[in-house]
């Protein structure tokens, strides 16, 4: 059971519907900010600390920056500055292996079965931004909460959330953070689990964990990919599918993000991560082979 319930974690989940419009990124999603940089970022730390609701400024000092003048937004060079961890121990380990394989057949499939052959790490980041290319972001986002549904048997989520979510809110939160941390690091890079502030203002040991470094964003380069292909549908299905709601805060500069299990949310307007410009490292946004996007598009509005 916590295999499975690792194993959709590793997707990279929300909360009853909002009234009100809803806001996707794109692939490389720009915004245009008059003139200012904005990040979604907050800086995370392994413990919980009250955050603040307003976007923090990007800095620029990183080298790699570059104007768009299409928008009007500077794209930043984000991330550690640093050489890039080593995973070889990570993705030899069995479980790890295991989770992989799923993983990446059920993207496979996803895709229509059309593999491109590509194996490793470098596969998934391949079929990931073949996911990003199939149509919207929001069309992106329901494909992916449904490649995380198809990791279940059908009747797993809607029982987890009979059985446990709503009469054991506790239990289940500590399950998930400690099923994240044993079994997702071959995806996200080394993580810890931590406390967290819940809904209600209340800071619960062991509801969060804290991924140190994100492999995943790292590789992709792509804000685009962090929100539409791992956060927003990452959230909703923990919250519409297995009754447990779940905040994620990527950082951009330092490439951390911060799972709360038991924290409601914000709306996307509220969400720091919306607010960020694209990377200018982002593989996708000068890409003109293989179907990708050729150019940052904005956020959208339905």
């Amino acid at each position: 059971f916590v295999f499975l319930v690792a194993s959709a974690l590793s997707s990279c989940g929300c909360l009853p519907s909002r009234p009100g419009p809803q806001w996707h990124l794109d692939n490389c999603t720009m915004r245009s900010t008059g003139g200012r940089g904005l990040t979604g970022v907050r800086r995370l730390t392994g413990r919980a600390r009250p955050t603040s609701s307003v976007p923090a400024r990007a800095t620029t000092s990183q080298t790699g920056d570059s104007e768009d003048g299409r928008n009007g937004a500077r794209a930043l060079r984000n991330g550690p500055t640093d050489p890039k961890p080593s995973y070889d121990a990570v993705d030899a380990q069995p479980l790890n292996q295991l989770v992989y394989g799923l993983f990446r057949r059920k993207m496979v499939a996803a895709l229509d079965d059309k593999d491109p052959g590509m194996e490793g790490y470098d596969g998934i980041v391949d079929l990931t931004r073949r996911l990003n290319a199939l149509g919207s972001p929001r069309q992106t986002q329901v494909l992916t909460r449904k490649i995380l549904n198809s990791l279940f048997p059908s009747w797993l989520p809607p029982a987890f959330k009979v059985m446990f979510a709503r009469p054991l809110p506790d239990i289940s939160c500590r399950l998930n953070a400690y099923a994240t941390w044993l079994t997702c690091q071959w995806l996200m890079g080394a993580c810890e689990v931590n406390a967290v502030e819940v809904d209600g203002g209340d800071v619960k040991e062991g509801y969060g964990v804290l991924v140190k470094r994100c492999r995943y964003l790292e590789e992709s380069g792509c804000v685009g990919v962090c929100i539409n292909s791992c956060k927003v549908p990452t959230q909703e299905f923990f919250e519409k599918d297995m009754g447990l709601p779940l905040t994620m805060e990527p950082n951009y500069e330092t490439f951390e993000c911060q799972f709360s299990f038991g924290k409601t949310p914000p709306p996307p307007e509220e969400d720091e991560a919306f607010a960020s410009p694209c990377f200018s490292q982002c593989g996708n946004k000068n890409a003109g082979e293989g179907g990708l996007s050729t150019k940052c598009r904005r956020l959208e509005i339905n």
